[in-house]
């Protein structure tokens, strides 16, 4: 038994020459704990066991059961006991705040190119018709109704004006404003030449009326003012006639006095109907202008500047009014 147990222990006898140094633990680095744990497992796999007295005692010794030791209540656990369960507020910070931000952006986006091309695909409530495969492909058709591809374009014969056309354009109208301004200022120097002359040398007589006051006697008065005094503002065969100023001193002849203007002489006659109107009426114009009407559609009165008396056709808007003597 000496020997087989020397046998065994000879892994830790020193004086075995075929046992290798081992090296104390503290002096082993991990690498070589490792392989001496495999070469101590190896060897006690192949070993045959044969218990030694040692052996023997500890395996006849009863295990005496160690009891775990109490463990000891955490303080922190007793004090959260008493206290209860406690709720962690959450605390809002940077990052949470800028995550949400870039997170609703993202879904707002999503949302802004859905909505589109849900649109266009003719989902929900639209025409299922609305996209087709011209439109998802990006081909457009045009079509021309025959009626505005007939018609043909064209043009007028208008030219614009060259720039000589344009001064000999300018000039005649020149000539025309000339022409017009000479024609008046020889009117306005006749009228008073004839004035002049005939205040001056007297030459012009006015003969009385030579009977009683009538319309024919009217007329037959005024008749030889035609032609020989002019117009103006006057009220005398002397100087000039307007046309309130002949009727004044025609009808004035005969003891008959009529105001100036020809709205003071109409309210000093009797309106009457166009078929009871005869010689020696007054002719009232509404645009202001007054005559004596001579029978058969004709009138004496002084017309406008740069004219004399006239007899002549009736015209325009009017209507008459007798004056009673």
């Amino acid at each position: 038994m000496a020997q087989t147990g020397d046998s065994l222990d000879s892994e830790r006898n020193p004086e075995n020459p075929n046992t290798p140094e081992t090296p104390t633990p503290q002096a082993m680095t991990r690498r070589e704990r490792r392989e001496l744990e495999a070469r101590e497992g190896v060897a006690a796999s192949t070993a045959v066991a044969v218990p030694t007295s040692k052996a023997v005692e500890r395996i006849a010794a009863p295990a005496v059961p160690v009891a775990p030791a109490a463990a000891k209540p955490r303080a922190d656990v007793a004090v959260l006991a008493k206290r209860g369960p406690s709720i962690r507020k959450p605390r809002f910070t940077k990052r949470g705040a800028v995550s949400a931000v870039v997170m609703t952006f993202a879904a707002a986006l999503i949302a802004t190119m859905a909505l589109p091309a849900y649109a266009f695909g003719g989902g929900g409530s639209f025409d299922a018709g609305v996209a087709t495969d011209a439109d998802l492909s990006g081909a457009q058709t045009l079509v021309v109704p025959d009626a505005s591809a007939a018609l043909a374009v064209s043009r007028d014969n208008y030219k614009a004006p060259t720039t000589e056309e344009l001064a000999s354009s300018r000039q005649a109208a020149a000539a025309a404003v000339a022409a017009t301004e000479a024609a008046a200022a020889a009117a306005n120097t006749a009228s008073t030449t004839a004035a002049k002359g005939a205040t001056s040398s007297s030459a012009f007589t006015v003969n009385p009326p030579s009977g009683s006051y009538s319309g024919a006697a009217i007329v037959a008065f005024a008749e030889q003012f035609v032609g020989v005094v002019p117009y103006g503002s006057g009220a005398s065969p002397d100087t000039s006639f307007g046309c309130d100023g002949l009727t004044q001193y025609v009808f004035g002849a005969f003891g008959i006095y009529l105001p100036r203007t020809v709205s003071n002489q109409a309210a000093m006659g009797i309106p009457i109907s166009p078929a009871d109107a005869q010689a020696g009426d007054l002719m009232i114009y509404p645009i202001g202008h007054v005559g004596i009407y001579a029978g058969d559609g004709t009138m004496i009165d002084s017309p406008d500047w740069g004219r004399y008396v006239e007899h002549r056709p009736v015209w325009g808007s009017y209507y008459f009014v007798r004056i009673v003597a």
